[in-house]
């Protein structure tokens, strides 16, 4: 009669092929391709437009004939946004795609916010921020829910001015009522 084995020899070598199995699995998942942040974010190609990058780092300084003091600044010929605190510093900065109706250089207030409607694009947008008029058209700060660009307007005129998502969540929380939106060209 063959001599049998104790439990804890059982328990020992079914451990012991389990661990070999979850490690060789694990060898052969490090050798695959590995997705990255930027092929997780939802692709921002809706338009012929190419999407302008965000930028935190490098970016270009505030325009000097934007005002002092806490305000919101849009360049008109950069396509970009400043957030500037109370003490004159850029927070953040950030590109846009301009409609193709857009305000006159001076100085506004943040007139209105809602916080979803759907654009004169179709596109359901968020966080918006009115500040402008301009030929019979609202203008404002918003982003697509659905964080695309807008196509482009094809004989239609269009005030919104879009972010990327996760700037248009910033500006929502920096643009309370009446803050002040300084355009320069």
């Amino acid at each position: 009669m063959p001599a049998r084995l104790p439990s804890w020899a059982w328990v020992t070598g079914l451990t012991v092929g389990a661990t070999a199995a979850v490690t060789a699995l694990a060898v052969q998942a490090d050798k695959g391709a590995h997705p990255t942040a930027a092929a997780a974010r939802p692709s921002a190609s809706v338009s012929a437009r190419p999407a302008p990058e965000p930028t935190r780092t490098a970016a270009p300084e505030v325009p000097d004939a934007s005002g002092t003091g806490r305000r919101i600044v849009y360049s008109l010929g950069q396509k970009r946004v400043w957030l500037v605190d109370a003490a004159g510093k850029a927070t953040r900065t950030f590109t846009v795609w301009p409609g193709t109706v857009t305000p006159d250089a001076g100085t506004y207030a943040v007139s209105a916010r809602v916080a979803a409607t759907t654009g004169s694009d179709g596109v359901p947008i968020e966080h918006i921020l009115y500040f402008a008029n301009k030929s019979g058209l609202s203008i404002a700060f918003s982003n697509a829910v659905d964080g695309s660009s807008p196509p482009p307007a094809a004989g239609k005129q269009t005030s919104g001015i879009r972010l990327h998502k996760e700037d248009g969540t910033t500006l929502w929380s920096f643009g309370t009522a009446n803050t002040r939106v300084a355009v320069v060209n």
